[in-house]
């Protein structure tokens, strides 16, 4: 029994005697199969093709977890490092032994949420390398999960999973989308962890927000005006999208609010 990943989406589903029909995921309007059709893989296939977990510090206490070459849609993970333990924030689909040995080095692994279902990723895997680290999903959400695992979570609203880390149900590009807010990220000023449910776009002055991406369907402005409104009690500056180089270094909230301002003239 494998349990297949899809190379699109990355999202590992449940172990099978042979690769599924479909993923549940890719075929969502949010998302997309490529012209060739439905293509999975399993763990061991991706290392044998030389894949392998590149972790790059991108502020004291916080990490970047990706893999090189990248698989699916190429997002990368984030490590938040509190005195209470540690956090994963949104997945991967891709997991190696040296990437759990720079877990291990950072302090272990205490619990893991993502931003929503395309970023799902193997996070069965990491729980499983950490003895079973809670896995935190949307109540909204849960029909989305490709791999049921005794190590998930329910959540709805917000919750704090440690001490200065809270996960933001906004809803939006999925009814469960979520944002992380970790109070003393940024020198102490205040991050807030978004993936795909706020995206930084290549201006890194604005973000955006939309039910798909790869398919261009927009959000009306009543949702993204919830969105905004879930994320305003909180004080943080910088704002960590979904890729390696997608972050609001300065000026997060007025970055969201100038964002969705424009957004729904435009939609308007």
């Amino acid at each position: 029994m494998e349990a297949y990943i899809c190379r699109t989406c990355g999202v590992q589903q449940a172990a099978s005697e042979r690769p599924p029909a479909a993923c549940a995921i890719c075929d969502d309007e949010r998302q997309y199969l490529p012209p060739g059709g439905q293509v999975w893989a399993t763990l061991a296939e991706l290392r044998a093709e030389g894949r392998r977990i590149e972790v790059r510090d991108l502020e004291p206490k916080l990490s970047g977890i990706g893999a090189n070459p990248q698989i699916g849609i190429g997002q990368r993970a984030l490590l938040v490092q509190t005195e209470a333990g540690n956090f994963l924030w949104d997945c991967l689909g891709f997991i190696d032994a040296d990437g759990i040995a720079a877990v291990r080095e950072r302090g272990g692994l205490h619990g893991i949420a993502m931003s929503h279902p395309h970023f799902y990723g193997v996070c069965v895997e990491w729980s499983h390398a950490f003895g079973g680290a809670p896995i935190y999903i949307p109540t909204a959400d849960r029909q989305w999960v490709m791999r049921p695992d005794p190590a998930i979570r329910t959540w709805e609203g917000t919750i704090e999973p440690l001490p200065g880390v809270t996960l933001i149900q906004c809803g939006g590009h999925f009814e469960g989308s979520a944002v992380l807010h970790w109070a003393t990220g940024a020198e102490g000023r205040g991050a807030l962890l978004t993936g795909d449910s706020i995206t930084v776009v290549s201006d890194r002055r604005f973000v955006s927000f939309m039910r798909s991406y790869p398919n261009d369907i927009p959000l009306p402005a009543a949702m993204v005006r919830q969105i905004v409104a879930a994320v305003v009690p909180f004080r943080f500056d910088r704002i960590y999208g979904g890729w390696w180089d997608r972050v609001v270094d300065r000026d997060g909230r007025a970055a969201i609010q100038r964002s969705a301002e424009r957004y729904i003239r435009w939609i308007s």
